[in-house]
């Protein structure tokens, strides 16, 4: 076994700055990467990886706003691994996020503004942050409408901004409705 690749990895480490004192900067210095890698107070998260439940609901959930958006030309729908700048200094790489046509100035080739309307499939490694960090990081940041989709129950939950604190919507006849995409919904049985 050689001892050259220990001492390289190393040496990499020491290149970058301690947890707690990572910036923007060298965020976005870092290589690129098909993983999730977010920076909150200085320090990089790496969510785990997801799983195919996670994968199925981002897809079709993703698949049929898309092509929602996309028909009405409404604006852009992207899904993560992609930043997304909260305000400085906090970078999130939400699962799916919608930014409306009128707000193109956000969209940027590194990362983007603040979303109108984010959506998290909720993971047992993720679901914590999701619910709790995030939601309160998404409020603050002005972000319109929040969607929480649970693979697990089979359940989606939407929020809309009121004030600076989030609100339920209820669904209608069993279905997931949005305010900022009028006239989209979804029902559990189309996701999961």
């Amino acid at each position: 076994m050689s001892t050259k690749k220990p001492k390289i990895a190393l040496c990499v480490a020491e290149l970058f700055p301690p947890q707690g004192q990572w910036t923007e900067r060298e965020y976005f210095l870092l290589p690129e990467t098909n993983r999730y890698l977010e920076l909150s107070q200085g320090r990089l998260i790496m969510p785990p990886h997801p799983t195919l439940a996670h994968q199925t609901a981002l897809q079709n959930l993703f698949l049929k706003i898309h092509n929602f958006v996309e028909s009405r030309q409404l604006g852009i729908v992207r899904f993560a691994p992609l930043p997304v700048r909260l305000w400085p200094g906090k970078i999130r790489e939400p699962d799916i996020f919608f930014i409306a046509k009128e707000h193109s100035e956000r969209i940027g080739e590194q990362v983007c503004g603040v979303p109108d309307l984010i959506i998290e499939v909720l993971s047992p490694a993720t679901r914590e942050t999701d619910r709790g960090e995030k939601f309160f990081e998404y409020a603050k940041a002005g972000v319109r409408e929040y969607w929480l989709v649970d693979p697990e129950k089979r359940s989606i939950e939407v929020y809309t901004l009121r004030g600076q604190v989030y609100e339920p919507l209820a669904p209608v006849g069993g279905r997931a409705c949005s305010h900022v995409l009028e006239g989209f919904s979804v029902g559990p049985e189309e996701i999961f």
